[in-house]
């Protein structure tokens, strides 16, 4: 692969998260007070806004004040937001815990969990639609006065009511993000292009291995609307079809918001399609952040973090590698 990164360059982005890692979690943004002079993070290197989804946090505590340390450390100022994080911190009714997988259940259980499935949907549609937008406006500038940004917030409404999908697109335009993220599919891309379009906002669709089926392509789910952008996995893209992601990025890049990074093996490796420690796998990472850099499409790229964490470390620590890693490429 082209532009690999060198090991001794790799390692060198490692020790200087190391360095990081020192400062404690439970500082919150003024603790990065230096007289009057505030620290705020900058990802942005080469003209390539580096983020990370907080997904990537998901085995760590995750209130919004949590994220924003997690940021800092990293030195992360830009985001996708999962939608459980805005509305788990500002009070959303809680579904009752789903049964173990594989876990054997009467029908008298079966029935009393749907039906507290069922009265749990509604209770949470009937609080999106009380909930006053202004509760996003300040949740954003808690963000924003820590210097960060949130650019998609993943609430993957496809299956809520009509009501709730205007409430995802409202509560998107307060927190200011450019649209909302959902999983890719023909239903999905149907449905929220035309709410995307009312609202002169993005459906931003991600995709994991489909690209891998044959027959399988971008551009049917594009065409629904032209406000149907792409939250676009190169990692995944790489990993079940072994094409380079550049090939997509160069077609499609007037139509892709973001990019989730992550390395992976190819389909043909041993092992196939496996998440890697950055460095480790196959993906073209150098690849991908220096054809942005040269073309400067307004691009963002998020750290996905899906490889195991190593004993020892915890996610907060592996994003800020995996920051790291980015910004060597993009400031050689």
């Amino acid at each position: 692969m082209e532009n690999k990164l060198s090991r001794r360059k790799f390692l060198n982005s490692a020790a200087a998260v190391a360095a990081l890692s020192v400062i404690p979690f439970n500082y919150g943004f003024k603790s990065f007070m230096a007289g009057s002079r505030t620290v705020k993070p900058n990802s942005k290197f080469g003209g390539v806004q580096i983020g990370a989804i907080t997904y990537s946090w998901r085995s760590m505590p995750g209130t919004p004040n949590d994220i924003i340390n997690y940021c800092i450390q990293a030195g992360i100022s830009d985001l996708e937001l999962m939608g459980n994080v805005a509305e788990d911190y500002l009070g959303i009714p809680q579904s009752p815990a789903r049964p173990p997988r594989g876990a054997d259940q009467t029908k008298e259980q079966t029935e009393a969990y749907e039906k507290a499935a069922a009265a749990a949907t509604e209770a949470q549609r009937k609080w999106r639609l009380a909930l006053p937008m202004q509760k996003y406006t300040d949740l954003r500038k808690m963000f924003n006065d820590a210097g960060i940004n949130i650019h998609i917030i993943k609430f993957s409404p496809a299956n809520w009511t009509d009501e709730e999908i205007d409430y995802a697109f409202n509560a998107a335009k307060a927190i200011g993000a450019k649209g909302v993220t959902n999983e890719i599919g023909d239903e999905a891309c149907k449905r929220l292009g035309p709410f995307a379009e009312k609202h002169e906002m993005y459906a931003i669709f991600h995709q994991h291995g489909q690209p891998g089926e044959p027959g399988w392509n971008f551009d049917q789910f594009l065409a629904y609307s032209p406000n149907n952008m792409l939250n676009f996995d190169a990692g995944h893209y790489f990993g079940s079809t072994g094409l380079h992601p550049n090939e997509i990025i160069k077609r499609l890049h007037n139509r892709i918001v973001s990019i989730h990074m992550k390395d992976k093996t190819g389909p043909k490796s041993t092992p196939p399609n496996t998440n890697q420690v950055w460095g480790k796998g196959e993906m073209p990472i150098a690849d991908v952040l220096l054809l942005l850099k040269k073309e400067k499409w307004p691009i963002y790229v998020d750290v996905e973090l899906e490889y195991e964490v190593p004993t020892g470390s915890d996610a907060a620590k592996e994003v800020g590698k995996c920051v790291e890693y980015a910004k060597a490429i993009l400031t050689k």
